[in-house]
């Protein structure tokens, strides 16, 4: 353990979805390289949501920083939420570099948040962690 680390030293904000008024439909975060760091987090806010509203996140990865050949990271999305239980609350979703699909190329991630039936209040945000210590030459 790096007891000296600062936080900010282990941790980046690398993407975010800054607070608004989301229609239905899909936002993504910019995608941002993972190849940098060993995990990636991201998470879900969720202000007042509409009538009957749902929310649904996932983690995307692509080949690129435009999104060529976007799929989802294996099984990692939040469980959705609900306007009867979803106002004001918090999610994260997390994964580590080495799940993504990086022998294919796939080494961009972005969040992807689907706001269902009626305009809802979100953000969210992609954090990369632990990057790799740096190399020694000697």
């Amino acid at each position: 353990m790096f007891t000296n680390a600062k936080l900010t030293e282990k941790l980046a904000l690398l993407a975010a979805l800054n607070p608004a008024s989301v229609a239905p439909g899909t936002v993504l975060t910019a995608w941002v390289l993972a190849a940098n760091f060993h995990s990636i987090a991201a998470l879900i806010q969720t202000g007042v949501l509409g009538a009957s509203a749902t929310i649904n996140a996932s983690l995307q990865q692509a080949l690129d920083s435009s999104g060529t050949s976007a799929k989802a990271v294996g099984s990692h999305a939040i469980a959705q939420i609900v306007q009867a239980s979803g106002n004001n609350v918090q999610a994260f979703i997390e994964c580590r570099t080495d799940e993504l699909d990086s022998g294919n190329g796939f080494i961009y991630v972005a969040l992807s948040v689907t706001v269902g039936v009626a305009a809802s209040i979100v953000s969210g945000a992609i954090f990369g962690g632990n990057p790799p210590a740096p190399q020694t030459r000697l």
